[in-house]
């Protein structure tokens, strides 16, 4: 599988109370093709709502993927991926770079009552987490550490294919990813005491 023709790469930068969106279009030749900005609530739960006002306000019916940096952006402020799939009627997948036993212990270290059951309930809800290898150089040798998939719309296999094709030479991050977070940071300096 190639990469498809345009992926909507979503990251956050974080304040100390707001956590600035970043969607950035990309092509599969790696080309940016459009930006989009939003916020949300550093601790809150409206990640997955600011997601969809993103993609809504860009109007980018020629988006074929989704891709977003992680699940628990802004301090655990969830990323519904099957909300997001539903709502947008795209493939969309969470990268993560480092291995992790899993985010429920944290969240039951930082959160309790309605607070802790209403982000489990998302968290629960997620695809299990697929390893992705990045492909072998020429003497046999992997290319670099793994990234970590979510996929919700197309099977694994397919979602780890598209992941591994944004990967641009020199870089970890899939290119939507890597200057949706480029993006995200600007913004939120350019923004910064709004």
């Amino acid at each position: 599988m190639t990469a498809p023709s345009r992926t909507l790469g979503i990251a956050f930068s974080d304040g100390d109370r707001t956590s600035r969106l970043a969607g950035a279009v990309v092509r599969s030749d790696g080309t940016l093709d459009g930006l989009g900005f939003e916020r949300c609530a550093v601790g809150g739960t409206d990640a997955t709502d600011a997601a969809i006002a993103l993609f809504d306000a860009l109007g980018r019916e020629d988006v074929r993927h989704v891709a977003c940096a992680g699940v628990a952006p802004a301090w655990f402020n969830l990323l519904d991926l099957r909300r997001l799939h539903e709502v947008l009627d795209r493939p969309v997948y969470a990268v993560s770079y480092e291995p992790s036993p899993g985010l429920e212990p944290a969240l039951r270290e930082a959160f309790d009552g309605d607070a802790l059951e209403r982000r489990l309930g998302v968290y629960r809800s997620l695809p299990p987490r697929v390893r992705v290898e990045r492909g072998g150089e020429p003497d046999g040798k992997p290319a670099g550490d793994p990234l970590f998939v979510r996929a919700i719309g197309l099977d694994d296999g397919r979602a780890a294919a598209a992941v591994r094709d944004l990967v641009r030479d020199g870089f970890r991050r899939p290119e939507p990813l890597r200057i949706a977070a480029l993006a995200a940071s600007a913004h939120r300096e350019a923004t910064a005491g709004e």
